[in-house]
């Protein structure tokens, strides 16, 4: 696992939110409830809505067009959607946020 840094220290501190993010080269979508943070794909499984345009209620990442939502813990749909988004892990360090991006990923995409 290689360890991106996303962001700088002054992140932590910040409201709650959802954002783009770039990590190595790939964007991917921040969201920060309370005091956790996590990572997602970019863009919505059902049609392509940027993720980062989205909204967050009750642990969920809501999708800014139709509305779908995904769980931030499983990366799961509600039921009866029938798809997933995927998630990164990550860690918060004195310097500020790291997204884990696994080393497979990494070579795909710069060789």
């Amino acid at each position: 696992m290689n360890w991106v840094k996303v962001f700088g220290k002054e992140i932590l501190q910040a409201n709650d939110f959802v954002r783009f993010a770039d990590a190595a080269g790939r964007k991917i979508c921040v969201i920060k409830v309370g005091e956790e943070f996590f990572a997602t794909q970019p863009y919505c499984p059902h049609a392509g809505a940027a993720l980062g345009y989205g909204t967050c209620k009750e642990g969920k990442l809501i999708c800014p067009y139709h509305r779908y939502e995904y769980d931030l813990r499983t990366g799961r749909g509600n039921p009866g959607q029938g798809d997933y988004i995927d998630l990164y892990p990550v860690e918060v360090r004195e310097d500020g946020l790291y997204v884990g991006l696994k080393e497979s990923l990494l070579k795909r995409l710069f060789g």
